[in-house]
């Protein structure tokens, strides 16, 4: 495998995670809160199927953000949401230094993500957007085209 030495890992010791518990709100409003929290600068939003007391079904919001937007975040999930509070934890966070390369297939160029650990490609993965066009444009199965990049940016990746 290639090395990559530009591709820093970073450790972010400023990072906090926010968790809001729900069960009254319409499940359709999910995607639109996400997509304002990521808007206002969230690092990662997820939404977690859970039962609530007396059997309720309800779903948990997780916010992960820099301890510098913790105002925007609370602004948006108050006005957006249901919820009458909202927890806190701290943590640190590690990741990987990344690359986006290009890989080119018989139905044209795809971009791949390729995480960084030490300098060396530990993980990596087609970018769904470039697959999905391509599976469309060619009429051919999604999965074909995954695994087609797959292999080509493993291929490439042992020739360096």
């Amino acid at each position: 495998m290639a090395s990559f030495n530009h591709a820093e890992e970073h450790v972010d010791p400023d990072m906090i995670v926010l968790q809001a518990n729900l069960d009254d709100m319409n499940p359709e409003h999910s995607s639109y809160v996400m997509d304002r929290l990521f808007e206002a600068g969230a690092n990662d939003v997820y939404w977690i199927p859970i039962i609530m007391k007396k059997g309720r079904p309800g779903m948990m919001l997780n916010v992960l953000v820099s301890e510098t937007k913790l105002g925007q975040m609370e602004a948006i999930i108050f006005r957006e949401t249901t919820t009458l509070g909202i927890r806190y934890q701290k943590c640190t966070v590690h990741r990987l230094g990344r690359v986006m390369e290009q890989v080119e297939t018989i139905w044209g160029s795809v971009t791949v993500k390729a995480g960084i650990y030490e300098g060396e490609v530990v993980q990596f993965a087609p970018e769904f957007a470039d697959c999905e066009r391509i599976a469309r444009q060619a009429g051919v199965p999604l999965k074909q085209v995954y695994e087609e990049v797959r292999r080509k940016y493993a291929e490439q990746q042992g020739a360096q």
